[in-house]
């Protein structure tokens, strides 16, 4: 009975990731771009993403900004409040590269330096479209069991 339980949270799960959002110390302008991906021109919700108010309640965590020394164990503490499977997307250039904050001394670096990064989204700030896809190659990495969380897990 558990095995057809698992499978049944596993297949709704990927027909419907749920999205948690942080700034780790952005400009916003990435913050910007993901508000249109849920509005009626882009529509998120068509391939069933639904931004989420709780980490606890999300499938995949978008991150935006450099991780500053403030915001670090912030970014930890929410990563880990996120049942797995989870999916980590870095939006835009600051969490992959630091981006103009780059050697500032009130800068970690890049979100990998903190939590494991499954996808990044470039740009900056990164277009709705290109975000939303990223939201689907993360819920289809859930489904195949291919996201950093996951294979950590197997690993072990």
């Amino acid at each position: 009975m558990s095995n057809i339980f698992s499978r049944l949270i596993q297949t709704s799960r990927r027909r419907s990731p749920w999205v948690y959002r942080i700034n780790a110390g952005s400009c916003n302008g990435c913050d910007i771009e993901v508000a249109p991906c849920f509005s009626p021109r882009y529509d998120g919700e068509q391939i069933g993403a639904v931004l989420q108010g709780s980490p606890k309640h999300t499938d995949i965590l978008l991150i935006s900004g450099p991780i500053t020394l403030r915001t670090q164990e912030m970014v930890k503490d929410v990563y880990q409040q996120i049942p797995s499977p989870k999916a980590v997307i870095a939006l835009g250039s600051c969490p992959a590269s630091g981006n103009v904050f780059h050697g500032s001394p009130t800068i970690v670096g890049s979100a990998e330096a903190v939590i494991p990064v499954d996808l990044y989204v470039p740009g900056c700030p990164p277009r709705p479209q290109a975000i939303l896809e990223a939201i689907q190659k993360a819920s289809v990495m859930l489904e195949k069991g291919e996201t950093r969380s996951q294979r950590e897990v197997s690993h072990e």
